[in-house]
């Protein structure tokens, strides 16, 4: 097999290896025996699930941050972003409905009280930050897949009546009314050329948040789910998938006010798919932060629903390579466990990476609004390795050995094999990896992320 591979380190991002027979840190063992050798990966050829792909969130900062560029540079980190053969590929992206966190302000589609009707729902402010930031992603990769989230339902249709605490009121007329408000984003969107092809009904519906967000029960999900919005998108003919997502959780355990510990997985997530009724609408589960703690039982439960990581952790805006690392073993831990995709959660933001609501998170590139200075940060490195070489399509394959905990590896639809391996400590690790029969033994330098290619 012929065997590309590359290498990122703190020092010398994105290197490319030389894998020639007299390489340095590189033999080939391709009739040796290796059952002896515990410390490798071996390979397949058994496959897992089919992926999806990767993407990001399209943010209204993000968009502002790209502005304080020249067109040339803007359209450079674009490229960068999205091309599928010389940049991140990003193509999985989500979209948010309404205000995120990341939002310039709070706003809604429309905050017409009592408009039950929807006769005041508009999408005019998304003309200003948001359409144009995807629409500049499309012109890159016009293969985009797109999925869209609340943060909160127009603020007249809680209780109380405010965009960052509360619950949706549990009438019938406004059930059915956001219902309708979720169908008439899709189809305005739609009309802009940009299909939402997964709708995830509510984003962190475990958390009151300073910034916008709603808490909902797991009853609340199964009676919009099974009694308005199913239904309604099922008589409109759209084709739009209901996820249920984008869940924060829930976390194994908790408490009753008693201190009586329970389950909160059975009493959410089996809630809803022990339902038929419920979960005849449900075309797949998007998990995030906490909900990395049961995608592992939901996958093993349920391995018909289609699950996927929804939004990757943000950091604290320092950037940081070891956050980095971090961030390999969470992509491991989800892709490991069933999830078909992984999203990252701010693709853009200005230097400090601060939002609208005070708190600062990582990013795959910064730009400094005062000099144009551009950074691509640790984490643009690491998610290159993975969306720029596994494509959509591509299976994962099942692998054993030692490196198993800092491996991944996946078949192409082409047929080329994709090892991604980190070497998280501070000095140089063997490795020897073993593909249907074949095997590379190799030195990972320090703090690095590797991407081995495998082709016939």
């Amino acid at each position: 097999m012929h065997l590309e591979w590359i290498t990122s380190t703190p020092d010398a991002p994105w290197v490319r290896q030389d894998t020639g027979a007299a390489a340095t840190g590189l033999s080939q063992q391709a009739t040796r025996d290796t059952s002896a050798c515990t410390d490798r990966l071996t390979v397949g050829p058994d496959e897992a699930q089919t992926i999806a792909g990767f993407g990001g969130c399209f943010n209204e900062l993000g968009w502002m941050a790209l502005g304080a560029l020249s067109p040339d540079a803007r359209d450079q980190i674009v490229r960068e972003l999205f091309d599928t053969e010389n940049g991140l590929g990003l193509g999985l992206c989500r979209i948010p409905i309404g205000a995120s966190d990341y939002a310039a302000q709070w706003y809604s589609c429309n905050e017409t009280d009592g408009d039950l009707a929807m006769d005041h729902f508009s999408i005019d402010r998304d003309r200003v930050h948001l359409i144009p930031y995807i629409k500049a992603a499309q012109a890159i990769n016009p293969d985009m897949r797109f999925f869209a989230s609340p943060w909160s339902p127009p603020t007249w249709m809680k209780q109380p009546k405010a965009y960052n605490y509360g619950r949706l009121r549990m009438e019938p007329a406004i059930l059915d009314s956001y219902a309708l408000y979720l169908q008439k984003f899709i189809e305005a969107y739609a009309d802009e050329g940009i299909p939402v092809a997964q709708l995830h009904i509510q984003n962190e519906p475990y958390a009151d948040q300073k910034f916008p967000s709603c808490l909902w029960s797991p009853e609340q999900f199964r009676v919009f789910l099974r009694d308005h919005i199913g239904p309604r998108f099922e008589q409109a003919g759209m084709e739009t998938e209901l996820w249920l997502g984008t869940l924060n959780g829930p976390t194994q355990m908790g408490f009753t006010p008693a201190g009586i510990k329970v389950d909160l997985y059975e009493r959410n997530v089996d809630t809803l798919l022990f339902d038929p009724a419920v979960r005849r609408y449900i075309a797949g589960i998007g998990y995030q932060w906490a909900g990395q703690h049961v995608i592992q039982r939901t996958h093993e439960s349920f391995p018909e629903i289609r699950l996927m990581q929804t939004e990757n952790e943000c950091g604290d805006g320092t950037n940081t390579w070891e956050y980095a690392q971090y961030v390999f073993n969470l992509i491991r831990h989800y892709l490991g466990n069933g999830a078909e995709a992984y999203v990252y959660w701010n693709m853009v933001l200005a230097a400090g990476g601060e939002s609208t609501w005070g708190w600062h998170q990582n990013t795959l590139v910064t730009v400094d609004p005062d000099t144009g200075a551009v950074v691509r940060n640790p984490e643009y490195w690491l998610m290159r390795h993975f969306s720029g070489h596994v494509r959509p399509g591509a299976k994962r394959l099942v692998c054993s050995g030692h490196w198993n905990g800092s491996g991944l590896a996946f078949r192409n639809p082409d047929g080329a094999i994709v090892v991604q391996l980190s070497n998280a400590l501070a000095r140089p690790r063997t490795a020897t990896i073993d593909v249907m029969g074949e095997t590379r033994t190799v030195t990972l330098a320090p703090d690095s992320f590797n991407t081995l290619i495998f082709r016939q």
